[in-house]
């Protein structure tokens, strides 16, 4: 028995990967995530490995899982993959507070952010076509 299996929202030559509770703020994150998108998964991994962002590493995991879920849950080619999609969005707040002076206080906000990496199968005619 059990609940019907959920309908897929992503199409056939796309899969997807999240990287939740990522110790960074969303703003050094998207710098990291814009720097992959629209790449080939190969180069774009390589410039992770080589980046010297500390969060890079986390989004490196984050595009292997999404290669690994395209090639071993939906069949496509991983030679054929790019970063359709990079996207950042905010999670929880940790809040902490910082001692100042004169018995005073100041607030420190240590943000997370969630990581959604999108890959998709393209077929190398429809790319020397576009680069035509």
């Amino acid at each position: 028995m059990g609940k019907p299996k959920r309908e897929r929202r992503l199409p056939e030559n796309e899969a997807k990967a999240v990287a939740r509770n990522l110790r960074v703020s969303p703003r050094k994150l998207n710098l990291v995530a814009s720097m992959i998108r629209g790449k080939k998964v190969n180069v774009a991994l390589a410039d992770l490995e080589f980046s010297r962002k500390r969060i890079a590493q986390d989004v490196r995991k984050c595009v292997m899982s999404a290669v690994a879920n395209a090639e071993n849950n939906h069949g496509l080619d991983v030679d054929d993959l790019i970063v359709a999609e990079a996207y950042v969005g905010k999670n929880l707040v940790m809040k902490r507070f910082h001692a100042r002076g004169r018995g005073r206080s100041a607030m420190v906000k240590k943000p997370f952010s969630q990581l959604t990496v999108i890959v998709r199968e393209v077929k190398p005619e429809a790319a020397e076509a576009k680069e035509a």
